[in-house]
């Protein structure tokens, strides 16, 4: 078992009432599967990612990642599961304005004890993996959407994470591109890298090996 999320809550109050951002959420994935959630907007698909990568906290219920129980250890203990195991591509990217594209892609290997030289060679493979060698030293400012969306999966891959988090991976991309990234997902799927993903997209669906369908913060069970 890779991670278990047993009876999450997650809450917000608004005028002294609980609005329920996830509601109930049993989750258990095995390492190597290839989930995709989906559900309509606000139905808590990213919520969800943000809590399974660490990022987000909830009021009640269990999380065990690997060994350890999330829902119990301090936040330096988090911080370091989730640049130690996991990838995330963001839908708004998150790359850091101050640092060039070469840099946004590089910052995931500082965290570890890789040495300069095979930092180098990583952040290459992504550069030229992704057909960007040319926008290196560009700051995201100075990047179309699209580019600015590939930067943050090479960022999110570069320092082969174990579980990849992917928030519509594919959303300001084109049809050829898209179905490149999928192929690329599936490929490290393939190698054992579990990927959790959330779309609407049904053709990016297709690539997962099981859908979980959202609806107000709950699991739907009716899909």
């Amino acid at each position: 078992m890779l991670l278990q999320l047993k009876n999450i809550y997650k809450w917000v109050t608004q005028g002294g009432r609980r609005v329920f951002l996830l509601n109930d959420i049993n989750l258990s994935v095995e390492a190597g599967e290839f989930i995709t959630i989906m559900g309509p907007s606000g139905s808590g698909k990213s919520t969800l990612l943000n809590v399974i990568g660490m990022l987000d906290g909830f009021q009640e219920g269990e999380y065990q990642f690997l060994d350890e129980s999330v829902h119990q250890i301090k936040e330096k203990q988090r911080s370091k599961l989730y640049k130690e195991y996991i990838g995330f591509v963001f839908q708004q990217y998150h790359l850091i304005d101050e640092l060039t594209v070469y840099e946004n892609i590089e910052t995931p290997l500082l965290y570890k004890n890789i040495k300069s030289s095979e930092r180098k060679a990583l952040v290459a493979d992504m550069l030229d993996r992704f057909n960007i060698v040319g926008k290196k030293d560009l700051f995201p400012a100075q990047l179309s959407g699209g580019q600015q969306q590939l930067v943050g999966i090479a960022r999110a891959l570069v320092a082969k994470p174990k579980l990849i988090l992917a928030d519509e991976p594919t959303g300001n991309l084109n049809s050829t591109q898209s179905q490149e990234i999928m192929e690329l997902f599936a490929t490290l799927n393939a190698e054992g890298v579990t990927i959790i993903q959330a779309t609407h997209s049904e053709t990016n669906a297709g690539y997962g090996s099981r859908t979980i369908h959202l609806l107000d913060g709950r699991r739907d069970h009716s899909r």
